[in-house]
């Protein structure tokens, strides 16, 4: 009999009541299952060992032959350490112990051969390695079965309470002798055979006890394939129920309101690009299953004509539509840009944000309900229960990363059948990202910027070369151009950001005195009415110079600012420093970005500059950001969830994904529904695993 894997951690020999709640609490291990999954970080070479006089600074974790030659116990402000003079041949170091001392002196013997393995650090010109893995040089001979040793993920409190590397090893064996290393499989043996994987056993059995590197390597294909084919499975699987079975309302006429407006009042010639992604729309809300896209586009690419071109779609089909942004800023922005769009034309249109009157709520809830009202634009307000439609057809969700799964669900329930879904974001995302967090959705990209625009030149400048900046933003202002001066807002320095923003501005007021210059001044503390004021005076052009922190990331649509200065600019990441740079270029004349940093760059940094000042393309850049950064930190905590990968890594094994989905892919063409004997065991696996189990009810 097979042992359950979904036994509590506790049962396990070697374990009891306090390591389990140790590992429970430390590395979220809960039954055998969690434990087989915990997968070594890297492989230490147990055959190579360093001597004393060989060490250096801050070294990674080493194995030293020695032995003890004497105990002393050191009293410090809370107890006492446990320190152990540690010789060789070559030196002497010390072993540090804070815990568990009394066990650890009677366990250990002077004067004799032992293997020490762990990370060193040198004090007072003298090296020590706290709470050392240590074993006799007999046993470790003698338990030398491979060259490989696996190094599990650990903590500081796993250390200090003896849970140590070869603590986690002997737990790891234990394991594999209680399940005698039979392994349900979870794939099926076609997908075994087509790609020449191991079994699961071996795959398991090879990445905790590797006997060599080839053996590891087709343990870790395996184990990567596999983790990467199930979130294919599952979202490919997602999309299909969408397209399939989710009925939506069939948009079948394109009307008035669409044809008066692509006529007489599109203010300009579409680019290939957005004709593309409304042909693609079209033929979503044409067909009866409820669209649910993707639409991506670089700052000004045109994402908003899309979408409002869409609404009208909407509405030539007796629908209305709504577009959610995350910002009070961004939403009004919205909701001006369609007013004057709209000019001429017989829509109603209507603002709900936050700070909406209680008698303009009532309005907008009493036009909404009777049908009067044809578009709503707005925040998170517009998800509020009280917001009912009479005929939601089409919602539109801008910065798509900023609001959560939970959010987007909300809007489906504001009609009978879901309204069609269009998610837009400007900040791009890299295709591996893409097809990991948004294989469900299906994605349209704007990756043409419209006619006329010159890409905005970017330049890398030291805080020694202000003096020339000044004199260029000089010249441009003569120019009549506009200019934004940004300073970095790192919240947990709130302060030290407010002070550096005030520095800043006391001295341009100095180099840009007025009557002659007018200056703008923008940040987070601000009331929102000042705010608003200081920024509306930019954009009717009353001031040349907006200092501001991030707050003008997004919102702020000045054609006629050609300048974009950012000061620390090492202190901001790719995607902000690619979005703040889209807030210029919006006009014909030729734009700048100039980063302005100081000499001391970190390796991060210097990658971060060098990349914006080599290219405009925002997929490349999010590329460089996603290498940089990991995929958790690029999608927020909302979008990552499903990125919580054991083994792989989705921009390192970005083949094995690919490769996954097609077959992924392959599998679900074939057999939608994995109702073959052949697939048994993926139903079975995917019905195990998968957190959506009630997707299994759509499947016929």
């Amino acid at each position: 009999m097979s042992t359950n894997l979904q036994t509590p951690i506790d049962y396990l020999k070697g374990v009891g009541p306090n390591r389990a709640d140790l590992l429970r609490k430390e590395l979220g291990i809960h039954t055998y299952q969690d434990l087989i999954n915990l997968f070594p970080n890297r492989y230490l070479d147990r055959t190579k060992y360093y001597k004393i006089n060989q060490l250096l600074p801050n070294a990674a974790e080493v194995q030293i032959i020695g032995k003890i030659t004497k105990f002393e116990e050191i009293a410090q402000k809370r107890g006492k350490r446990l320190v152990a003079t540690f010789k060789d041949e070559t030196g002497t170091m010390e072993l540090v112990w804070f815990r568990g001392q009394k066990w650890i002196k009677e366990g250990l013997k002077l004067n004799t051969p032992y293997v020490i393995f762990g990370k060193t650090n040198l004090f007072a010109n003298k090296y020590n390695m706290p709470h050392p893995d240590i074993e006799l040089l007999t046993e470790h001979q003698a338990n030398l079965r491979s060259a490989m040793q696996a190094i599990y993920p650990s903590t500081e409190k796993l250390s200090n309470k003896g849970i140590t590397n070869r603590v986690m090893t002997k737990i790891m064996q234990n394991l594999f002798l209680e399940t005698k290393g039979r392994f349900a499989e979870t794939l099926s043996k076609k997908l075994l055979s087509e790609n020449k994987l191991i079994s699961k056993s071996e795959a398991l059995l090879n990445v905790h006890f590797p006997k060599d590197q080839e053996a590891l390597s087709k343990a870790e294909f395996r184990l990567k394939f596999e983790e990467l084919f199930y979130i294919q499975l599952q979202l490919i699987l997602k999309n299909l129920i969408h397209k399939t079975k989710i009925k939506g309302f069939p948009f079948t006429t394109v009307g008035t309101h669409f044809n008066t407006f692509f006529k007489n009042h599109l203010p300009f010639e579409l680019t290939n690009a957005q004709k593309r992604v409304l042909k693609e729309i079209r033929s979503d809300l044409g067909s009866n299953a409820q669209m649910n896209r993707l639409l991506q586009g670089d700052v000004g690419s045109g994402k908003t004509i899309v979408a409002l071109m869409s609404m009208l779609m909407a509405l030539d089909n007796g629908f209305q539509a709504c577009l959610m942004a995350p910002t009070e800023i961004l939403s009004v922005q919205h909701y001006n840009g369609l007013l004057e769009l709209f000019n001429g034309l017989e829509i109603s249109i209507k603002l709900l944000t936050g700070s909406s009157k209680t008698s303009e709520r009532r309005e907008i809830h009493k036009m909404l309900e009777s049908g009067e009202l044809d578009i709503l634009i707005g925040t998170h307000a517009v998800l509020e229960d009280k917001v009912k439609f009479k005929n939601l057809g089409l919602a539109i969700i801008d910065e798509q990363h900023r609001f959560g799964v939970k959010q987007r669900s909300k809007l489906w329930k504001k009609n009978t059948l879901p309204p069609h879904v269009l998610v837009m974001t400007a900040t791009p995302i890299p295709r591996t990202l893409a097809m990991s967090v948004y294989g469900d959705l299906d994605i349209s990209i704007i990756d043409e910027l419209p006619p006329g625009r010159q890409p905005i030149k970017t330049v890398h400048r030291y805080d020694s070369n202000r003096l020339k900046v000044f004199r260029f933003i000089r010249d441009e202002i003569a120019k009549k151009r506009q200019v934004y001066i940004v300073y970095p807002l790192i919240q947990e320095s709130a302060q030290m950001d407010y002070k550096d923003l005030m520095d800043g501005y006391e001295s341009l007021v100095r180099d840009f005195p007025m009557p002659e210059y007018q200056i703008s001044i923008v940040h987070g503390k601000m009331k929102p009415a000042d705010k608003e004021f200081e920024m509306q005076r930019f954009v009717k052009g009353e001031t040349q110079i907006m200092v501001a922190t991030t707050v003008i990331e997004v919102g702020v649509n000045v054609p006629n600012a050609s300048v974009m200065v950012i000061e620390s600019a090492e202190r901001f990441g790719l995607a902000q420093l690619h979005q703040l740079r889209g807030r210029v270029g919006r006009g014909a004349e030729q734009s700048y970005c100039i980063l302005m940093t100081s000499h001391k760059l970190s390796e991060n940094s210097k990658t971060r500059i060098q990349t914006m000042t080599s290219t405009n393309d925002g997929f490349e850049i999010a590329e460089v950001d996603l290498r940089l950064r990991g995929p958790g930190d690029i999608m927020g905590t909302q979008q990552s969830g499903i990125l919580n990968l054991r083994i792989a890594d989705i921009v390192k094994d970005n083949n094995i994904l690919q490769h996954a989905r097609y077959w992924a892919k392959d599998l679900l063409t074939k057999d939608p529904s994995l109702s073959s004997p052949d697939n048994a065991i993926i139903l079975e696996t995917y019905r195990q695993m998968s957190k959506y189990k009630n997707i299994w009810n759509y499947i016929s």
